[in-house]
């Protein structure tokens, strides 16, 4: 299984079009031998034959030579993706953007490493050669990690809250990722906060709490019943407010600016969509056992 979904194949392949005059495109497809894969026409009906190719299960599993030595083609078509200029990432916004975001969504993030000028130029100051900046592919989390995998998140959240009906905040939850993946950080931001405030009211709900509308008197409530939800032995609720609590804590986080903050930066964003997933499959997953058991 490759490591990137379709939606980030598909933008690295509208990136490579864009990037490609025909001479360009063909010389790209023979290096990496699948130039029979690719039709004919213009380069953006070529690109979209690679990239049907590289969704196949021939093509995922089909190693390629490029400059890193050999690896799988999708993984290939997104690391030539990147090295778009900043002329054809402005032409072509919208795919960047998807390319970008679709990366996220995989656990990788694009970063840059300084290797010698291939021209072979020498710096005019110091001794060796001329330095430049190279795009490159970085996980953003160890690969060996368990658990951290964001689109098998994804799937378990969105299994368990059809599982359970959690219509409200499923809604929430693919607005919040179809937001994110078109690269609209403030969108994602609004919605995965909703989403949070949504799976858990309703959460509490199903467990018997129907005091008032206030987070944190949901909050007491799932420390409190008899056996808790929330575990104080993790710090998650302390009925010591000057406790540290993992609950209220990210509550806080997702909001820092009210329910509606302006222009949110791509990294935080980010951050805000990993831990909402990973959070709300802890905590979902907790559900389903307790109601499960009854």
């Amino acid at each position: 299984m490759t490591d990137f979904n379709s939606m980030t194949v598909m933008a690295a392949g509208e990136m490579i079009a864009e990037m490609s005059t025909q001479a360009a495109f063909s010389a790209l497809v023979l290096s990496w031998d699948v130039d029979e894969f690719c039709g004919s026409g213009s380069v953006a009906s070529k690109a979209n034959d690679l990239v049907k190719f590289a969704k196949h299960s021939m093509g995922r599993q089909r190693s390629v030579p490029t400059v890193n030595g050999l690896c799988e083609l999708p993984r290939a078509m997104i690391e030539h993706a990147i090295t778009a200029s900043d002329q054809a990432k402005r032409n072509c916004p919208d795919s960047w953007s998807r390319l970008v975001a679709g990366l996220k969504m995989d656990g990788f993030e694009i970063g840059e490493e300084k290797i010698p000028d291939p021209s072979g130029r020498q710096a005019l100051f110091e001794e060796g050669p001329v330095m430049i900046a190279k795009p490159v592919l970085r996980r953003m989390l160890p690969q060996s990690m368990p658990g951290l995998d964001f689109r098998e998140a994804e799937n378990e959240v969105t299994g368990t809250l059809k599982k359970h009906t959690f219509g409200n905040a499923l809604g929430h939850l693919h607005q919040a990722m179809s937001a994110f993946q078109r690269g609209e950080w403030a969108g994602a931001n609004a919605q995965l906060r909703t989403f949070t405030e949504s799976y858990l009211s309703e959460l509490a709900t199903r467990l018997g709490y129907d005091g008032s509308d206030k987070m944190n008197d949901r909050f007491r409530f799932l420390g409190e019943i008899d056996p808790p939800f929330l575990l104080s032995a993790y710090n998650e609720w302390q009925s010591n407010d000057n406790k540290p609590q993992f609950a209220k804590g990210l509550w806080s986080r997702m909001h820092p600016e009210g329910s509606h903050p302006g222009l949110s930066e791509e990294e935080d964003a980010t951050f805000r969509m990993q831990i909402t997933l990973i959070t709300a499959r802890l905590y979902l997953r907790r559900f389903d056992q307790r109601v499960s058991r009854k």
